[in-house]
């Protein structure tokens, strides 16, 4: 089964094809460019390089949150318009479970997104099984301490929200280094999480993919805020 994969809820932008676990193909574009720049040359160059057209795509996955909201948006859409002419399955997968899956080994992995005013996006998963520990959350760094305290197994953080984490727990027991150079999403684990996807039967059509972002914007924040205080 061909899955092309597909990452834009940061400030990279991944590609990569897989034919099932096998990748055949895998690329990263960390040129401070706009997604909206990047991102079809990168899909474009993947498919000429092994031969193949949307139209043998069978599997399409894309990050689908937490992450930047713009630069989410950006992937969606790409995948939509691919996937649509064949109505083909598509998976929306979290950011967090595609960065897990593209590591192994024994342990702990907790994928970090900044989140901002010192807040990360974040959810833990087994290496061995990759099997989901918590709930994605966005949450004060300061908050992981007590999962980190009582994890069993040694941890290492990976994500862009990394630093903050390794900043507040380096000294831990129990918490392993990890080079920032890997601690990048790469589009294969978005690839893997969507394989797992369509054999776990949650793949969807194009259409009904949507963004999964987690918490209100800024605008819908303040908002609310004008609304609360109207109110009052």
């Amino acid at each position: 089964m061909n899955i092309l994969a597909l990452d834009t809820a940061g400030k990279t932008a991944a590609v990569a094809l897989l034919r099932d676990e096998t990748l055949l193909y895998e690329s990263l574009s960390a040129t401070g460019l706009t997604h909206s720049e990047t991102v079809l040359p990168l899909i474009d160059t993947a498919l000429r390089a092994c031969g193949l057209t949307p139209a043998q795509i069978e599997v399409y996955g894309v990050t689908a949150g937490p992450g930047s909201f713009t630069g989410l948006r950006i992937g969606l859409a790409l995948v939509k318009g691919l996937a649509l002419p064949q109505n083909t399955p598509c998976a929306g997968v979290s950011t967090l479970e595609a960065l897990a899956r593209g590591h192994v080994g024994q342990g702990t992995v907790v994928g970090a997104l900044d989140a901002r005013r010192g807040q990360v996006y974040w959810a833990a998963f087994d290496l061995g099984t990759h099997a989901r520990l918590t709930p994605d959350t966005a949450a004060p760094a300061g908050a992981l301490r007590e999962f980190l305290q009582n994890c069993p197994k040694p941890v290492f953080f990976v994500g862009d929200g990394a630093n903050l984490c390794y900043d507040l727990y380096r000294g831990l027991p129990g918490v392993l280094p990890c080079p920032p150079a890997l601690r990048g999403l790469r589009a294969a684990g978005v690839g893997l999480a969507a394989l797992a996807a369509h054999r776990a039967g949650c793949c969807v059509e194009p259409a009904a993919l949507v963004p999964d972002y987690h918490r209100q914007s800024q605008a819908e924040r303040e908002r609310a805020a004008r609304a609360g205080a109207d109110s009052q």
